[in-house]
């Protein structure tokens, strides 16, 4: 690539050249910066070699002969403006919260759809939180879906958010484009396979039973029944969370079994409510008198 620009310069007028050596001299200066983990200095170079990268790209391409090379040009530059965004990224999830947030808002100003915000929003909306920002996180986060529409940290951010504000429809919309997207997104680089289990299995368990629970609300049994299923498995350290998963269970499996006279579903219904009322939740002595009666229907069944 290097070979390709220096050819690019000699066939290149004496402005371009000169603005060349500009960009190629911000470039090596950020990358050493870069390398010396110097925040400031990334920060003000990232800008300014951004800048030069962009002004690059406009210069006006020469004759037909020299196409070949031209283009090279122009991949090099790209590939300087791209580093550019890798730089502010790299930078940040190295620092403290404070900075972090620093360098990934000069990111997003600089480029809305950057890949480097796409893989490091999870940095960032926790930073934000961190830092006493938890009110511009959901900003943040609503801002950003619109470039990246399938990133699961945004959209558990906002499918928690909208189950806060009371705002079932948008919270199962988010909720179910949360469980597609944690399900397809690969595992990042650098990151434990054990870590990103984890972390997947969370947003997963999250996005099966916001939408397992609204779905149970407004009595779509059978969505209701797989998502709550699909959800147990994924939290089982949160008691409130399982408790109630447990308990919209059983409520829909006995509305499914009486529906259509399956015994055997009616049963587990009430397998489901006995075991939501062993857990500490509003629900639980509902669920203990749930599971009686589910019991009593089943016995009249054949």
């Amino acid at each position: 690539m290097r070979s390709a620009l220096i050819l690019a310069l000699l066939l290149a007028p004496p402005s371009v050249v000169t603005a060349a050596d500009e960009l190629d001299a911000a470039y090596q200066n950020l990358q050493e910066a870069v390398s010396k983990k110097d925040v400031a200095l990334v920060k003000k170079l990232a800008a300014e070699t951004c800048a030069l990268a962009r002004k690059a790209v406009t210069e006006s391409a020469p004759g037909e002969a020299d196409q070949d090379a031209w283009k090279k040009h122009v991949e090099y530059v790209r590939s300087v403006e791209s580093y550019t965004e890798y730089a502010l990224y790299a930078t940040a999830v190295q620092q403290e919260a404070a900075t972090l947030v620093d360098l990934m808002a000069a990111l997003e100003a600089q480029n809305p759809k950057s890949k480097y915000l796409d893989e490091g929003y999870v940095q960032y909306l926790y930073a934000l939180a961190k830092t006493g920002g938890e009110a511009k996180v959901v900003t943040v986060a609503t801002k950003a879906i619109a470039n990246f529409p399938a990133n699961p940290d945004l959209l558990l951010v906002l499918a928690n958010s909208a189950v806060a504000k009371n705002q079932p429809d948008r919270a199962l919309d988010y909720a179910n484009r949360l469980v597609a997207a944690a399900g397809k997104r690969p595992k990042p680089e650098g990151v434990a396979a054990a870590d990103w289990e984890r972390s997947r299995n969370a947003s997963l368990g999250r996005g099966y039973w916001i939408a397992g629970v609204i779905s149970a609300q407004k009595n779509r049994y059978g969505d209701a029944d797989r998502n709550l299923r699909a959800a147990l498995p994924l939290i089982p350290s949160d008691e409130s969370m399982k408790g109630l998963a447990l308990f919209h269970l059983g409520v829909c499996d006995y509305q499914i079994g009486k529906a259509t006279l399956d015994k055997t579903k009616v049963l587990e219904a009430a397998k489901f409510s006995e075991e939501a009322a062993k857990f500490n939740t509003p629900y639980a002595h509902q669920a203990y008198l749930n599971s009686q009666i589910m019991k009593t229907e089943a016995g009249k069944m054949r």
